[in-house]
């Protein structure tokens, strides 16, 4: 049956200014952000192996970026949150995205001049510190811009925009790299590309400067700790909000082959060297490519009835094709593999979202935000390292087949674990 009520709710969502300028900035700080880790990734491996370290080596390097990036995240995760509820949240994502300004130049300068390992992993490390807060501050800040009858399709399109940018962010990255290495060395390609990111950032600053009316939660009573200590509480009463965000954890976690796409690019598929560059960026952006066309679905009908057996249903998928991904030696069926495992990430990513937005009282969403986010961080960026830990010990093949056959396992297991989720069904804001 048709959705009637798509064009009405989509217009009533364009009328929404502040809203569409906070879509605009969350859009071009992923691609800034998604340019800063292609390029991150692609130099970090090509400085390893220039520096004589094998395939596996250089495998556990990509590894340790994950690592770096995470502990910052799990270190200030409570204090982000508590921030993100207390002050105005519009503001603490323009510090946020000032930092990673500042980080991303820094890069372009070592990028240019004295291209070394160590620098890159300290940068990674800030670059983490900005984003424990962006996070909290970015999901409490988005539901306070539109009316909640609008929330469902506010985040489809939210996260239409961001998977957008996840796919034109890589593309952009691996085509500046491609193009300035072919006029000097590769290093001084990433300080190019850094400098693109620098850019997109920058725009971004100025359309969150945009957004007018209220940006700041109400105050509450009670100490810093106390408010910290109640976001958990909730999350770890919330047996469903548990099980979804949990499930991503575990399976993202185990799933996370994407960390090696360098290796893929460089030294797995039959590639010639002029086009290692450009098919690395090509392959960063597939995941973004089905996630967005599942995207556009959501966007136009949104999931209302048996979400938990789509989050379960969109994980399998995931672990699927990343076994697919890992066995392949064909770069086109590599790149369809890597579009499936997208698809099904931004389905169970969706369901996740929405039901943490509205179930989620407004004076609580910075502390369970926070929370939120410490879980997809880890199941990235940990992700990042398992799969680094896993290629050191089998190589970049088998850590891509065992991850994959892990997120399986953590699907069947889960939904004995937690039956509640498994059986939810509405999923609106009524």
């Amino acid at each position: 049956m048709t959705d009637l009520s798509a064009p009405s709710e989509t217009r009533q969502l364009l009328a929404q200014r502040s809203y569409m300028m906070f879509i605009g900035a969350r859009f071009l700080a992923t691609m800034g952000v998604q340019v800063q880790a292609t390029t991150i990734a692609w130099q970090i491996y090509n400085l390893a192996r220039g520096a004589g370290a094998d395939v596996k080596e250089a495998s556990f390097s990509l590894g340790m970026v994950g690592l770096i990036q995470f502990l910052p995240v799990l270190g200030l995760v409570l204090i982000s949150g508590h921030a993100a509820d207390h002050y105005d949240r519009r503001k603490i994502m323009v510090l946020s995205l000032g930092a990673d300004l500042i980080s991303t130049l820094v890069l372009a300068f070592l990028g240019f001049s004295h291209p070394m390992l160590w620098p890159i992993f300290v940068i990674a490390a800030a670059f983490g510190c900005s984003r424990a807060f962006i996070a909290p501050a970015g999901g409490a800040l988005a539901p306070m811009l539109v009316p909640r009858e609008l929330m469902p399709r506010a985040l489809a399109w939210n996260s239409l925009s961001w998977q957008t940018a996840t796919i034109v962010g890589p593309v952009i990255g691996g085509a500046v790299l491609a193009t300035a290495a072919r006029f000097g060395p590769i290093d001084e390609a990433a300080g190019w590309a850094y400098i693109v990111s620098a850019g997109l950032y920058v725009i971004a600053v100025g359309c969150l400067m945009l957004i007018k009316g209220k940006t700041r939660p109400d105050r509450h009573g009670g100490s810093r700790w106390e408010m910290m200590k109640e976001g958990l509480a909730y999350v770890w009463g919330q047996k469903i909000v548990l099980g979804a965000i949990s499930l991503d954890l575990f399976a993202v976690l185990l799933g996370g082959a994407t960390a090696l796409l360098p290796v893929f690019a460089a030294d797995v598929l039959p590639l010639r060297p002029d086009e290692r560059a450009m098919a690395y960026g090509l392959l960063r952006a597939m995941p973004g490519v089905g996630a967005t066309l599942v995207a556009f679905y959501l966007a136009g009908r949104p999931v209302k009835r048996k979400a938990g057996q789509a989050i379960f249903t969109g994980v399998a998928i995931f672990g699927a094709a990343t076994v697919v991904f890992g066995v392949s030696k064909s770069l086109p069926l590599s790149m369809g593999a890597l579009a499936i495992l997208g698809g099904a990430d931004m389905l169970s990513v969706y369901v996740r979202q929405t039901l943490v937005q509205i179930v989620t009282p407004d004076s609580m969403r910075g502390r369970v935000a926070a929370v939120s986010s410490l879980f997809i961080g880890a199941s990235n960026e940990l992700g990042e390292f398992e799969s680094g830990v896993v290629a050191r010990i089998i190589g970049p093949v088998g850590a891509a087949v065992f991850g994959g056959v892990g997120a399986l396992i953590v699907t069947g297991t889960w939904s004995r674990l937690f039956p509640a989720l498994r059986k939810a069904d509405k999923l609106t804001g009524d």
